[in-house]
């Protein structure tokens, strides 16, 4: 077979379709580089000696600088070792024009270690206030920081909120005007990245990936991980009407990204849709239709859907096949106890198979180890014809580069 560009190596992957070999791709969160593969960032001159990705955008603070053109020279130092890598487009949301809001902090009170930021939004419907810990720990070097103000979308929020966006069934109906459908100037923006991206993609043969979608991401950072939960069990009719303003937003952001012709994989977020979170119940009853929705909605663009969660995928991922997701980040073999074979038995001819390895396994820096477990999964699921290799879920800033060559070393050996 001749040798294939990374473009159509992914769309062959994602298909099923004939491929040149099994592709390996990452996902960059901070981690650190060797001093051939970094540039300069035009930064007096400083370099650029660790990579991330704008798949970060519009939900992480980072510590340094990331541009787009960041973006570009990591996914050619990527296919300069022979590694499939994507451009990642994160769609944007609006606030209605109307809502206003106001930051301010707050000394410690009683016996609290820490003061505490609050965002103070009014909306159509009233007030919503979000308060969240400001910790100021030392984070470490090359990981995200916590933001000055409370954003409304952020990791940082959940286990610091003193009082989440939702802390009451009566603060549901005010997110409809924070978690809102892109407006003209979101579009605007849209398009002017897309430019951008789509004549990059085009010249250097790469695919592009369009997160557009929260899902039960959004839940839990508005509600925290308990407060969604008890909101679901406790007050289904809010949970529900919750659940529909965040699929109303999540349509219409997938919709302006299936519409642009340089976009190849939709993406929803999942991380916090899993098993370690939800029951099946709840899960069948809350997000099956929802993912349906954003599949069905991405398939009649012509494009396909991608689904993120890494665990419980030997529940969750029958169930997300069922719903029309045809790429799934990701199948790990370390933390979530799905072995392999497993895997290809329930998903391997449904759906495209994203995963195989873990980041903490390149850490250990044990070249047998990380080889043995590249074997296994090149040998178990390769021959499903849907599959991509994948640390799961991501090099961190703590990811030696030392294990990601051992696991490219290992990849090159059995990957056909």
């Amino acid at each position: 077979m001749e040798i294939m560009n990374s473009k159509e190596r992914l769309l062959a992957a994602w298909n099923g379709k004939p491929i040149d070999h099994i592709p390996l791709t990452f996902q960059c969160f901070g981690n650190p580089v060797p001093k051939h593969l970094r540039w300069d960032s035009g930064d007096q001159h400083s370099e650029v000696c660790r990579w991330y990705t704008k798949r970060l955008e519009h939900i992480h603070t980072l510590p340094v600088s990331w541009t787009l053109e960041d973006d570009f020279k990591r996914v050619q130092a990527w296919m300069s070792l022979g590694v499939d890598d994507l451009v990642d487009v994160s769609i944007p949301w609006s606030v209605h024009p109307e809502v206003r809001w106001t930051n301010s902090r707050h000394a410690p009170e009683d016996a609290e270690p820490y003061p505490v930021l609050m965002r103070k939004y009014q909306t159509p419907m009233g007030t919503l206030r979000h308060r969240v810990q400001q910790t100021g720990e030392e984070i470490g070097e090359g990981w995200v920081i916590q933001p000055s103000h409370v954003s409304l979308m952020e990791d940082f929020n959940i286990p610091r909120g003193v009082e989440h966006a939702v802390s009451s069934p009566e603060d549901v109906p005010r997110i409809r005007f924070l978690y809102a459908p892109p407006d003209p100037e979101a579009a605007q923006w849209l398009e002017r990245r897309m430019e951008r991206v789509a004549g990059f993609a085009r010249e250097q043969g790469v695919a592009v990936q369009a997160w557009a979608a929260f899902g039960m991401d959004a839940v839990v950072w508005l509600c925290g991980a308990e407060g969604a939960i008890m909101l679901a069990m406790d007050h289904p009719q809010s949970f529900t009407e919750l659940m529909e303003i965040v699929t109303e937003t999540d349509l219409a952001r997938v919709e302006m990204a299936a519409r642009q012709p340089g976009i190849d994989l939709i993406v929803e977020r999942g991380w916090y849709s899993s098993t370690d979170f939800w029951s099946p119940s709840l899960f069948e009853q809350y997000l099956v239709d929802h993912v349906r929705r954003l599949a069905d909605l991405s398939h009649r663009h012509g494009k396909l859907f991608c689904y993120t969660v890494t665990t419980g995928v030997e529940i969750l991922g029958p169930r997300l096949a069922d719903a029309g997701v045809d790429v799934l980040y990701f199948v790990d073999p370390l933390l979530d106890g799905i072995s392999m074979e497993k895997a290809r038995d329930l998903l391997g001819s449904r759906i495209c198979l994203v995963g195989g390895a873990n980041a903490i396994t390149l850490a250990t820096r044990d070249r047998r180890m990380i080889e043995a477990e590249v074997n296994r999964a090149v040998s178990t699921l390769g021959p499903c014809g849907r599959f991509i290799l994948h640390p799961i879920d991501a090099l961190f800033p703590d990811t030696p580069w030392e294990g990601v060559e051992m696991l490219i070393q290992g990849w090159e050996k059995v990957r056909g």
